[in-house]
């Protein structure tokens, strides 16, 4: 027989898994009006928002089931992650915003005339949005051996930042606000990377009990 915590449990997790496709869904739209030069901020801003609802509403869940509840410390360890996780989708709804809102201030890669810069901040996206989809199906199946491969493409994500910036610095045949843009870009997606990792520790830690770094 299921105990009454695991039904609400079981609501967190739906929680979880649909604050994770949207926040699939609000960065590539986000990424792809970057990489194309148009206008997605009035749509990722509502949807960031919903995002932001969405992690609220996943704390106070939080706090109900420990006040109601009286966890075990298994039931405690998977509160806790499930927190943390609405937390870290929340951030990548913000990074969304972030590149949505350098697009249109700055511009994106429309104007940039450096095709090297273009081909960096493109493949860095496309490995970044991979990232953000094994944490999300990660957390659906609670896939141990999925959320563990996320170190490699990690590992792939810092060294073209690092080589990213290395080369801006080196970039003589382009505008300064394709620079500063792409900066900005590559930056906000480090960062997205780094959270994707995050939400993969969380999920090992749920089902293993043990707090594994996974960077």
């Amino acid at each position: 027989m299921n105990r009454l915590i695991d039904v609400v449990l079981e609501d967190q997790s739906v929680l979880l898994i649909k604050m994770g496709e949207l926040t699939y869904q609000t960065l590539y739209i986000s990424i792809k009006a970057y990489l194309e030069g148009s206008t997605v901020q009035g749509q990722v801003r509502e949807m960031s928002d919903q995002l932001m609802l969405m992690a609220d509403k996943v704390e106070a869940r939080s706090f109900e089931l420990i006040t109601r509840f009286q966890p075990v410390a298994s039931d405690l360890r998977t509160i806790k992650s499930y927190m943390k996780i609405g937390y870290d989708f929340a951030r990548y709804g913000r990074y969304a915003l972030d590149i949505s809102y350098i697009n249109d201030q700055i511009t994106g890669l429309k104007d940039c005339c450096s095709i090297e810069i273009k081909k960096a901040v493109e493949k860095m996206s496309e490995k970044v949005l991979q990232m953000v989809k094994i944490s999300v199906d990660a957390l659906r199946k609670h896939d141990v051996k999925l959320a563990r491969t996320i170190t490699e493409t990690e590992r792939e994500v810092d060294e073209m930042y690092l080589n990213h910036l290395k080369n801006l610095l080196e970039e003589k045949n382009t505008t300064s606000s394709c620079i500063v843009s792409s900066a900005l870009m590559s930056r906000y997606l480090e960062r997205i990377a780094d959270h994707a990792v995050y939400v993969c520790e969380s999920i090992l830690y749920i089902v293993t009990g043990e707090k594994t770094r996974l960077r």
